[in-house]
């Protein structure tokens, strides 16, 4: 009996924690403003791109950028987080 509940709250432990986990770069409804497609592999020219990050709270940009200045985290947005540099942040 208590191998089972140890197993139940792990498991209920790590469903909790991995949400947590996905970043502002994770979430799609963040992300599609600077993509042509919804599958999410061409990026908008840099203009559009500009105008999609402008367009974004201060409060979503401050985390996408904390997120791309994290070299683990930025690794699979590599493209994206350097046109955020090339932008110059949140400017």
């Amino acid at each position: 009996m208590n191998i089972r509940n140890i197993c139940l709250g792990a498991l209920a432990l790590s469903m909790v924690s991995g949400v947590s986990f996905a970043g502002a770069l994770d979430s799609p409804d963040n992300m599609a403003p600077f993509f042509t497609d919804s599958s999410m592999k061409t990026m908008k020219p840099k203009a559009e791109f500009k105008a999609a990050w402008d367009s974004m709270t201060k409060d979503k940009q401050e985390a996408m950028m904390k997120e791309c200045q994290d070299a683990a985290m930025s690794k699979p947005y590599a493209e994206f987080c350097a046109n955020l540099q090339a932008l110059g942040g949140a400017n």
